[in-house]
C-alpha cells in the first residue's frame, strides 16, 4: 500500500460546486437514478415484510404461537427500521422514496403471503428472508466501490436478513416441518 495522498486544494474547490446536491459529490460513481430506482425496490421489499411479519404476528395462533409472535413482531420492527434507512438514503441521493401503496407488491422482491397456520406462516417468513438474502447481495456485488455508503447501509441490512432466517429456520426446525 503507498502513501495516501489526495489533491485537497482541488477537493475544496469541487466540494463550493453544485452544492445544491448535498451529499453526491463529483466523486460518486454510481448511476445514481438506477440506484435510487433500486432503492425504491429495496423500500418495497421492506414496507412488504413489514406487512407481512405484522399480519401474521396478529393472526398466529396454536400451541407455539405466543413465542413465535413476539419473534414475528421484532422481525416487522427491524424491516421498518430497514425501510427507514433505506428512505432516508434515496433522500440523501436526491431522490424520493416511493411510499405510494399502489405498485408496492409489484415493486418488492419478496411476496406477501398470508399463511393461515404457524408452519406456514414461519415457512414464508423464511422464503422472504431469503429472497432478500439473495437479492441483497447481488445488489451490494451491483453496488461495488461505486457508491459505498449505500452498499455498506444494505451490508448491514444483510446482515439482519441472514439473522431473521437462521430464525425462521431454527423455529421451522423446532416445529418439526420444513
Amino acid at each position: 500500500m503507498g502513501e495516501f495522498t489526495s489533491d485537497i486544494k482541488m477537493i475544496r474547490e469541487r466540494a463550493r460546486q453544485h452544492i445544491e446536491k448535498g451529499a453526491v459529490t463529483g466523486g460518486y460513481k454510481a448511476d445514481r437514478e438506477r440506484v435510487i430506482a433500486v432503492l425504491n425496490e429495496i423500500l418495497a421489499t421492506e414496507i412488504v415484510c413489514v406487512l407481512r411479519y405484522k399480519r401474521h404476528y396478529y393472526t398466529a395462533s396454536g400451541l407455539h404461537a405466543e413465542s413465535v409472535k413476539s419473534e414475528f413482531l421484532q422481525h416487522a420492527a427491524d424491516e421498518q427500521q430497514h425501510a427507514d434507512w433505506v428512505a432516508e438514503r434515496i433522500n440523501q441521493l436526491g431522490g424520493e422514496p416511493n411510499f405510494n401503496p399502489e405498485g408496492i407488491a409489484t415493486r418488492a422482491h419478496s411476496e406477501y403471503v398470508e399463511a393461515t397456520d404457524l408452519p406456514s406462516m414461519i415457512r414464508e417468513n423464511l422464503v422472504a428472508e431469503r429472497i432478500a438474502i439473495e437479492s441483497y447481495s447481488d445488489i451490494v456485488r451491483w453496488l461495488a466501490n461505486d457508491d459505498p455508503t449505500t452498499r455498506k447501509m444494505i451490508e448491514n441490512i444483510l446482515e439482519k436478513e441472514e439473522e431473521h432466517a437462521d430464525d425462521m429456520a431454527n423455529l421451522l426446525a423446532r416445529m418439526g416441518g420444513a
